[in-house]
């Protein structure tokens, strides 16, 4: 007997980092090779890594700690066109 799990494979996940030595913050899509956005603050790149997710049926978002750091937050992004909105309670 098989039971196949629902699992949708076309989340858009995002990371939040900032390499070594860069004062601004990038966005970037999980897999890519270049930031999507780059932006002076990690709140403004993690609102944009957001938006870009629930824009393109929602995912994760990965936020990276400072200096190319490991990742100290994760949060779920619901796709855009939910009825519900996204609510981040810890920022």
């Amino acid at each position: 007997m098989s039971f196949f799990l629902d699992i949708p494979t076309f989340l858009s996940n995002y990371h939040v980092t900032q390499k070594k030595g860069q004062e601004g913050w990038n966005v970037q899509k999980e897999g890519g090779k270049k930031a999507s956005a780059v932006v002076s603050t990690q709140k403004q790149a993690e609102q944009l890594a957001k938006q870009f997710s629930s824009n393109n049926g929602g995912g994760e978002v990965r936020i990276h700690r400072q200096n190319g750091g490991p990742i100290r937050d994760s949060d779920t992004v619901k796709p855009g066109n939910d009825p519900k909105s996204i609510k981040d309670t810890k920022h």
